[in-house]
């Protein structure tokens, strides 16, 4: 199964979200989730990446991968366990993100959302997800209201 990620770049991540988040992902993985596709912007795909990261000592068989929008993008290669670029050439580079994004829901399964307002990218690739028939699990809700300690 594969899982996409998307969220808000200045989400602040905590220790009890990376904690809750390691609970959720456990889940996921123990219901066949082992493929992890993530953009590499903002402080959501980073704790992600991270979590997936500590999680691989129990999970080995997981992968994170990062699918970049532009071929200069920076990034850290350690986080990863592959880099895939989709065929974004010839899309104007103030699309390259949006149209990144709709391929990484495109080859999901579901998507683990950090979104708390309908706006940015984050809230359209989660709606778009949406309109596609996607489970959507937007950790925002839940965290904001439910079992999460703040």
């Amino acid at each position: 199964m594969t899982v996409v990620f998307c969220g808000h770049r200045d989400v602040v991540f905590s220790v009890e979200l990376k904690e809750n988040l390691e609970i959720i992902l456990s889940d996921l993985i123990k219901n066949g989730a082992d493929i992890f596709l993530l953009g590499g912007y903002g402080n959501f795909d980073i704790g992600a990446v991270q979590t997936i990261g500590g999680l691989k000592n129990k999970y080995p068989n997981i992968k994170a991968v990062l699918v970049i929008s532009y071929l200069n993008q920076k990034y850290n290669r350690v986080l990863y366990d592959e880099i895939i670029y989709p065929d974004l050439e010839s899309v104007p580079k103030r699309y390259a993100i949006v149209k990144r994004n709709r391929w990484t829901v495109q080859h999901a399964d579901m998507v683990v959302a950090y979104v708390e307002h309908s706006w940015g990218g984050a809230a359209k690739t989660m709606e778009y997800a949406q309109r596609q028939g996607i489970e959507v699990m937007n950790i925002a809700k839940i965290y904001k209201k439910d079992s999460f300690a703040r």
